[in-house]
C-alpha cells in the first residue's frame, strides 16, 4: 500500500458515496485540481464530493459545485457509476450531467479542511488536448480514454475487478 498524504487520511480505509458532475462549456469540461492523494503531484477530477446522511443526491451535487466552484447548477441526467478504489482509499461515484444555472468560477475550498489545509488547488475549464497533456496517474480514470467529451455522456457502469 503506498503512502497517503497526510491531508488525504480523514479518506482512508472508508467507503464514500462521491457525487460527480460533468459540466461541459464550449467544447471544455471543468475540472478540479486537488492536492494528489499519493505522492506529491496533483489529480484532475470533475467537482463533487461526499454525501452527508440524510442528504439527497441531486442536493449534494448543487452543494459541492457552489463549495469547489462558486457556480450554481441545475443537475441534469444520470449517466454512470464509478468504483474508485486505490487502497487505502474507496469510493462509490455516482456522475451527473450537470448544467450552469448562474455563477463566476472562482477557486472555493472543502469546508471539512482548515483554510490553511485544503486539497483542492485550481478549478479550470480544459480542452481534450490540454487533459492529454497531464500524466495518467494525474487523472481521474474515467478522463483516462476520452477522445471528446461526448464519451464521458455515454451512459455505463464501471466497477474495479
Amino acid at each position: 500500500m503506498e503512502n497517503i498524504h497526510p491531508l488525504a487520511e480523514s479518506y482512508s480505509f472508508k467507503t464514500r458515496v462521491r457525487v460527480c458532475g460533468l459540466l461541459v462549456q464550449d467544447n471544455k469540461l471543468l475540472l478540479a485540481r486537488h492536492k494528489a492523494a499519493f505522492g506529491n503531484g496533483y489529480f484532475w477530477m470533475p467537482p463533487g464530493g461526499g454525501l452527508d446522511y440524510g442528504e439527497k443526491v441531486k442536493d449534494c451535487l448543487r452543494r459541492e459545485f457552489k463549495e469547489e466552484t462558486g457556480l450554481e447548477v441545475e443537475v441534469g441526467r444520470f449517466l454512470y457509476i464509478n468504483e474508485f478504489l486505490r487502497e487505502p482509499l474507496h469510493a462509490i461515484e455516482i456522475f451527473f450531467e450537470v448544467k450552469l444555472v448562474q455563477g463566476d468560477l472562482a477557486l472555493g475550498i472543502d469546508p471539512e479542511h482548515a483554510p490553511d489545509a485544503q486539497l483542492l488547488e485550481e478549478v479550470k475549464f480544459l480542452t481534450t488536448r490540454e487533459i492529454f497533456q497531464f500524466h495518467r496517474e494525474e487523472l481521474h480514470p474515467i478522463l483516462h480514454a476520452v477522445v471528446n467529451f461526448d464519451d464521458l455522456f455515454i451512459p455505463r457502469h464501471q466497477f474495479v475487478d
